[in-house]
């Protein structure tokens, strides 16, 4: 890798870090232009995470803010509107404050971490204690938003404070920039305080952004749009800008161009496949778009190995409590009541579930005003918390707030096929009778008892058709339900992808106490004739001499399995060899 190239900004939210550093660096700045083009007095873009919200709302304030670094924008689209950069760069006072660490466990806490937020701001700003402008009053005022025992009327009143004295050194009406303004209504949510969080949150909002002559105007970024109604009252001049509108589609995520030229740049173009399948998908208003978290993290580790395969990035940076509620609506198959009590008779089935992993789309209304108390008070309020949240995104045009919804791609795949398996483990661990059963036939070498006790196993989870994944991927879902129940039973030593002979088997077991080996090869019948998959299954393990360790080992008997699967269909086939009695 040649020492020129830029480094990727793994983690780099600040854009003024970004640009002095000279990392490599994807032109989003026709954000500012479309911004200062169609503002409205507060605008609300709603993206899911890690999809470049913090690092826009890090521009806007390198933009906008008085004193700012001209340089930092040289050569990059803006730069080259000489009007707009003439009236609006450097010529307005900035409040930005991010509220994604406010994550507490009670209300109190909650408080003092959002205090903490206002007193670094406030720190930022203490120049303001000198300015010859401000009264004694203002000042004394000035030095409560410093106070880590912070009250909460002086909390609530912060962003307005801050608005005014700024306003009244400067001469200039200030612009306001919220990042992640929903983290602590979806943290109050998750632990119980979420009626306790809204008032605060409301009046804090209320205060800066109604009715405020010091006001520019405001941007505020977060995951969902919480229904007007619950802390946006009287705000009339608001502006949702949400993955289903076409303003501003192409500024949030990697369009295919941005892609194509940065796997150019350092050389990785024969990864284009790959990062297409495994991070794009996503459709925000009329353009699709890749996940810009994966692909830089992804791009960053080809650096060092070339042949690395995709990996998951997004879903580790943080829970995946929505995909959790999904699948357990699904497990438990219940009609749901509303919060008046009448059945709510949208359910979700397990048959919805199926097209989803395999590619197809489920059409669904979506509701995009939400308040968190409403997010899995039914099936239907779910739906639109997947599609706002990222875990699945639009198919072609929407039909007014209908919309054909899919899985975007093979990582987001996986969040739900691992949520799903880790549900069917915990339900084999249940039935102890069901594990029992399966095991000792396949122990006893009965294939047709083991394939009708598989079947009945594959028709608690999900089938995998054609068209989504390949047919190795396809083999590797069955081979994963298969340890899942192997997995439980005590006393089996159960390996998987184990090197053996000349090649990798799928599944080898040891037993305790017994004088047996099994190996197990399964197959996925493309064209739906397991009794041919099953054929080529024992002709693998015999022709890869997958049972090369057992020989050496001396065992008694050699359980030699071919399983084939097609959606819930399986056969069983089984090469029984007997060393000794």
């Amino acid at each position: 890798m040649s020492k020129s190239l830029k480094n990727l900004p793994v983690g780099v939210e600040s854009f003024e870090e970004m640009r002095r550093e000279e990392f490599y660096f994807v032109d989003k700045t026709g954000l500012i232009k479309e911004l200062l083009n169609n503002r409205g007095k507060v605008n609300l873009f709603t993206r899911p995470r890690r999809f470049g919200k913090t690092l826009s709302m890090s521009m806007m304030k390198s933009f906008f803010e008085i004193g700012c670094d001209e340089s930092l924008f040289e050569g990059l689209e803006i730069s080259y509107e000489t009007k707009l950069c003439e009236e609006y760069m450097g010529q307005f006072p900035v409040v930005s404050l991010s509220l994604k660490g406010v994550e507490a466990f009670d209300f109190q806490t909650a408080c003092r971490m959002m205090a903490r937020v206002i007193n670094e701001e406030a720190r930022r700003l203490q120049f303001l204690l000198e300015s010859e402008r401000l009264t004694d009053i203002d000042k004394e005022a000035y030095y409560g938003l410093l106070k880590k025992d912070m009250d909460i009327d002086t909390l609530s009143c912060s962003i307005r404070e801050f608005t005014e004295v700024l306003h009244k050194h400067y001469g200039k009406r200030v612009i306001v920039l919220i990042d992640e303004y929903d983290v602590p209504l979806a943290k109050a949510n998750e632990y119980g305080y979420y009626d306790e969080m809204v008032m605060l949150v409301r009046s804090l909002f209320g205060a800066a952004l109604k009715t405020n002559d010091n006001l520019q105007f405001a941007v505020l970024t977060g995951c969902l749009r919480v229904a007007k109604e619950s802390i946006f009252t009287g705000l009339n001049n608001f502006k949702v800008l949400s993955i289903m509108d076409a303003a501003y589609d192409e500024y949030f995520g990697f369009t295919d161009t941005e892609v194509r030229e940065m796997l150019r740049y350092f050389g990785f173009e024969h990864a284009y496949d790959k990062v297409k399948e495994w991070y794009d998908g996503y459709r925000f208003g009329n353009t699709d778009v890749y996940c810009p978290w994966d692909v830089i993290c992804y791009c960053d580790k080809l650096r060092f190995d070339p042949k690395l395969q995709p990996q998951n990035f997004w879903i580790n940076t943080s829970g995946n409590q929505v995909i959790e509620h999904f699948i357990e609506r699904m497990d438990r198959q219940k009609k749901f009541r509303k919060d008046d009590g009448t059945e709510d008779k949208a359910r979700l089935t397990k048959g919805e579930m199926e097209r989803l992993i395999n590619g197809d789309a489920v059409q669904k209304e979506i509701h995009q005003e939400l308040t968190y108390k409403d997010l899995y008070s039914s099936v239907d309020n779910i739906w639109s918390v997947l599609f706002m949240t990222g875990y699945l995104t639009r198919r072609g045009d929407a039909d007014g707030n209908t919309v054909n919804l899919v899985i975007p791609n093979r990582e987001i795949r996986n969040v739900y096929t691992e949520q799903i398996m880790k549900l069917f483990k915990e339900q084999v661990s249940r039935d102890g009778e069901t594990l029992d059963a399966f095991c000792e036939a396949l122990l006893a070498g009965e294939p047709e008892e083991v394939e009708k006790q598989f079947t009945s196993y594959m028709e608690q989870t999900i089938s995998v058709r054609d068209t989504f994944v390949r047919k190795p991927l396809k083999e590797n879902f069955y081979h994963g339900i298969l340890l899942g129940i192997l997995g439980f039973k005590g006393g089996w030593s159960v390996t998987s992808n184990r090197e053996a002979g000349d090649g990798f088997s799928d599944i080898q077991i040891a037993i305790d106490d017994e004088d047996v080996g099994i190996v197990i090869e399964i197959k996925y019948a493309q064209n739906g004739d397991c009794e041919a998959e099953c054929r080529k299954a024992l002709k693998q393990i015999d022709a890869n001499r997958y049972a090369e360790n057992f020989y050496q080992d001396e065992v008694g008997t050699l359980l030699k399995y071919g399983i084939a699967c097609s959606r819930k269909k399986c056969r069983v086939m089984l090469e029984k060899v007997q060393y000794r009695n």
